[in-house]
């Protein structure tokens, strides 16, 4: 799917897949039923790099790069990630509020010109649960499986969704209401959800 084509669907579903190297996540395109459709999107997270960094494909040949997002500093904390086309050029960019996130997680997203985005869990019981499950020595065998949800706004107006669903495997649900968001900013945000969201 071309990034024309891309630009016209509203709602995907995000899947992580785990393997040992990497965190590696399909993006499809979320039919009307829920079903998943065509892939868009393929995601790849190296584990245990110095500086954040994850490029995201076509699909799952890796053969072309449909954009990337990249920390702008080695320390993660409060960094601004850049969001750039296949050629490079900047596209949007991404970050967490820090302070804001010791409670609820909240995210600035940011298309020039367009757009500035809040981004926050929408339940503050889980986000609360969330935090505590975190220093429980099974986290990394067992993860945390409840839903959890992000809206993203401009004022009151809700313009992006990432809803997770229930289950082992982290699957996600992105739902666009803002016509001028282009859809690669909003994937990588998506992406970046479950990829950053415990660093």
């Amino acid at each position: 799917m071309d990034n024309a084509q891309l630009q016209t669907h509203d709602r995907f579903s995000v899947l992580q897949k785990m393997t040992l190297m990497a965190n590696q996540y399909v993006v499809t395109v979320a039919r009307p039923d829920g079903s998943e459709g065509e892939v868009v999107a393929f995601a790849q997270q190296k584990r245990m790099a110095l500086k954040e960094q994850v490029t995201i494909y076509t699909d799952e040949s890796k053969n072309r790069v449909l954009c990337t997002f990249e920390a702008g500093q080695v320390l993660d904390i409060g960094a601004v990630y850049t969001v750039r086309d296949e050629e490079g050029n900047p596209i949007g960019s991404f970050r967490e509020k820090a302070v804001a996130s010791l409670l609820r997680s909240t995210w600035i997203l940011e298309q020039p010109g367009t757009l500035e985005l809040t981004g926050r869990e929408r339940n503050l019981s889980v986000a609360v649960l969330r935090r505590v499950w975190e220093f429980l020595p099974v986290t990394d065998f067992v993860p945390f499986a409840w839903p959890y949800h992000f809206d993203f706004t401009e004022g009151d107006k809700r313009l992006m969704a990432v809803d997770k669903k229930f289950g082992l495997r982290d699957r996600y649900v992105l739902d666009i209401a803002a016509p001028d968001l282009d859809r690669r900013l909003a994937i990588a945000q998506a992406v970046a959800l479950d990829a950053l969201q415990s660093r």
